[in-house]
This record gives C-alpha cells, sequence and structure tokens, in this order.
C-alpha cells in the first residue's frame, strides 16, 4: 500500500504541463482547490471532471498511475461517505435502530466522496509534474512580496519543498523497515486491528532514527555545497512566463468564472 502513495513524487516525462511555469501550476491548483469547494449541485462536476481528464491527457502520466493514489485513501472516503450517509438529518429512505439513511445524507455522502477523489487526484498532478527544484522556485516566487514584510521566503519554500519531497523518501524507508521486521516474524498483514496496530509501534523509533539521519545528511551536504539561505543566491535556469503559461492562464480564468456561473444558474 505505501508504494501506492504518490504525493510527493515527480514523474519525469515530456508534456504541456511539465513545460509550464511552476508558478502557473501552483496558482492553478489554488483554482481548481477553490472550485471544488464552489460547486454545489452535482452537474458542475461534468466541468470539473472534462478539465481533470484535459489536465491528465496533456501530462502524458498514465491514468492508472494518477488513480493509484487514491487507494491508500479509500478508508478516509469511506468513512466520510458513512458520516454522511447514516448521520445527516433529513427524509427518511432507510432505518433500522438508531441508524438512518436520509435523502439528503446520501446526496451529501456522494457529493463529498466525488469531492475528495477530484482533490486528490487534481493536487497530485502538481508534484507529479513538478520537479523540487521547480517547485521551490516557484514558491518562492509566488511569496517573494511577503519579503518585504521580512518573512524568510526563500527559508519557507524550501522547508516546505523538502517536506513534500521526503514524503516518498520516508515511505520506501517505512516499507523497508517493514520488510526487515517481516522477515524476523512480526506480523503487519493480520485482519485483527489492533494486533496490526500493536505491530506498527515498533516502527517508530527506527523510522524516527533514519529521517533525524537522513536530514543530518541532507544538512551537511548543503554546508559542503555553501548553502547559506537565499540572500545573493543566483539560479542557473530563471523562470520566464512563455506563451504557453498565458494561455494557461487565461484558460484558468475561464474555468473559474464558468464553475462561478453554475453556482447561481
Amino acid at each position: 500500500m505505501l508504494k501506492d502513495i504518490t504525493i510527493g513524487q515527480y514523474y519525469p516525462t515530456s508534456s504541456t504541463i511539465h513545460k509550464l511555469d511552476a508558478r502557473i501550476k501552483l496558482i492553478a491548483t489554488f483554482v481548481f482547490m477553490v472550485s471544488l469547494f464552489i460547486v454545489n449541485k452535482f452537474w458542475p462536476y461534468i466541468i470539473v471532471l472534462t478539465a481533470l481528464v484535459a489536465m491528465i491527457k496533456l501530462s502524458n502520466i498514465p491514468i492508472k498511475y494518477i488513480l493509484k493514489g487514491l487507494k491508500p485513501l479509500r478508508w478516509i472516503i469511506l468513512f466520510t461517505f458513512v458520516i454522511n450517509v447514516f448521520f445527516l438529518p433529513g427524509d427518511k429512505i432507510w432505518s433500522f435502530g438508531f441508524l438512518a439513511i436520509t435523502s439528503q445524507g446520501l446526496r451529501q455522502a456522494i457529493f463529498m466522496a466525488i469531492r475528495l477523489i477530484f482533490l486528490v487526484v487534481g493536487t497530485s498532478l502538481l508534484t507529479l509534474t513538478t520537479s523540487p527544484i521547480e517547485l521551490t522556485d516557484g514558491i518562492e516566487r509566488l511569496l517573494n512580496p511577503f519579503n518585504k514584510l521580512g518573512l524568510p521566503v526563500h527559508e519557507l519554500a524550501m522547508m516546505m519543498t523538502i517536506a513534500l519531497r521526503f514524503i516518498p523518501t520516508l515511505l520506501d524507508e517505512t516499507d523497508k523497515i517493514m520488510k526487515a521486521q517481516m522477515s524476523r516474524g512480526a506480523d503487519f498483514e493480520s485482519k485483527n486491528l489492533a494486533s496490526r496496530a500493536k505491530n506498527l509501534v515498533p516502527l517508530l523509533v527506527p523510522l524516527f532514527v533514519s529521517a533525524f539521519r537522513r536530514a543530518d545528511e541532507l544538512a551537511m551536504a548543503m554546508e559542503a555545497r555553501c548553502y547559506r539561505g537565499g540572500y545573493g543566491r543566483t539560479k542557473m535556469r530563471e523562470s520566464v512566463i512563455t506563451r504557453a503559461d498565458s494561455v494557461a492562464c487565461v484558460l484558468q480564468i475561464v474555468y473559474l468564472i464558468a464553475i462561478i456561473v453554475t453556482r447561481f444558474v
């Protein structure tokens, strides 16, 4: 299951989405997230789905690779669905004891499940199509106006990117530790949830030790390369807004306006 988590991973390939400026992709991700919370009916999700399919197609990333990122979140989606179905008041469709399914609850459950699925798939495209270096530069440039307020923008962008980049690294480390402990008799596949939770506790110590070791190695590597923060640093490749980026901005505005209009139709 750990290998199915795609958050923080970069999928190296050549595509229209990969070539876009990181700032444009960050803004597009924010616009997409906002649009999901603006939608208040089912039919506008057709517009959202069309936009999402178009982005996936232009990214040249296999749809199976993107959808497998939903597998680790299936229990969260199911839990959200059940909570909305059984505990939202409204017109009863079916009841058994204190449990009751209402028409409003069923509608809200389906609505929230679709929203969560779109949210995970849409946001995962950002890291899948943007390298850590580009992501750092994009965040730093977008937050650059806050430099005047005394905020350490470069350091904040660097920390956010490192944290995001370390997710797949720590997952790989967890997978190795689990396999090592399974070879020594640990049971991580038991059907008993209490037993599985108990067996996961011994993972924490070696995982924390590994995380601190990797953090120390990263700090030493950055110091060896004379890293002293963002002040006075130059970039080998300067980000330039191209014609494709301008077209992407226009499409984002059109998409957001279309979503806002559906709220009042």
